[in-house]
């Protein structure tokens, strides 16, 4: 039989029709195998693993399917030493069984840093140091000195500390800088609109402290600790310009949008 007649003969068809059949059945098996494999479809959601501690977590993490891996520690005064304090994927979120919820742990102690040498060095200087090793500025008070803006001591809860010193790192120091006499005054600055944190970096940089915090009703909650801004100051910028070094400005703050509508007050 020649090629022409076999290609247009009734069993070429058949065999065409059954070689179709097959390949269809092929891909649904292949395609349904896939899915079963894949678990298609099938979505955990993922709990929320904030506050557990490690033993918890991995039975919370049996339970729904899902696998823990932890990615970090850091340290939060403000929960409980070995507990889980984030986590990613986030809560609520849809996952794949079998998948990877990595965890970051709060560290059973703080984590300390060494002290740099911030005595008879100027007080940018000092600045620079502490900011490199995660320190802040808690308060800058002056004493009289023959060496202008040298820092003198450097204290901790009223304690001397010195180069060499473990401290816990994103905790505050006092610094005593040396003043000569003149020049005891510094521009005070409008402080009107600011967050908490930039208000207080402001100050910083004007060699003034922070004074008295206080909180309108309108500060609710924890956000709305962070969100707060600045609509009062005292002293007033508005009313007076020069301060001495290492004085204190009182600061009030609110998240009220009236209180930054008020005349008179420049929204920032």
């Amino acid at each position: 039989m020649s090629l022409k007649k076999f290609l247009t003969s009734r069993v070429f068809f058949i065999n065409l029709a059954i070689a179709i059949i097959l390949i269809i059945l092929l891909l649904v098996v292949t395609l349904s195998g896939l899915k079963s494999y894949t678990h298609h479809g099938i979505s955990y959601s993922v709990p929320a693993f904030s506050g557990m501690t490690m033993e918890q977590a991995n039975e919370t993490a049996k339970s729904e399917n899902l696998k823990l891996q932890i990615l970090d520690s850091v340290y939060n005064k403000f929960s409980e030493p070995g507990t889980i304090v984030d986590q990613e994927p986030k809560p609520g979120k849809k996952v794949k069984e079998g998948r990877l919820i990595y965890l970051t742990l709060n560290a059973l102690e703080p984590e300390k840093v060494q002290l740099p040498k911030l005595t008879d060095i100027s007080f940018r200087q000092a600045q620079v140091l502490l900011d490199n090793c995660g320190l802040t500025i808690d308060s800058i008070s002056y004493e009289p000195s023959e060496y202008n803006d040298l820092v003198l001591s450097v204290k901790q809860d009223e304690t001397d500390v010195r180069e060499g010193d473990f401290v816990i790192k994103g905790s505050s120091v006092a610094l005593v800088v040396g003043q000569s006499k003149g020049n005891m005054e510094n521009s005070l600055p409008d402080l009107h609109g600011l967050f908490m944190e930039d208000a207080r970096q402001a100050l910083t940089e004007s060699r003034l402290n922070v004074g008295v915090i206080i909180y309108d009703r309108s500060i609710i909650t924890k956000d709305d600790t962070l969100n707060a801004r600045v609509w009062k100051q005292m002293p007033d910028s508005k009313m007076t310009s020069k301060v001495y070094l290492g004085s204190s400005v009182d600061l009030w703050l609110s998240v009220d949008p009236e209180r930054f509508n008020t005349p008179g007050i420049p929204e920032q």
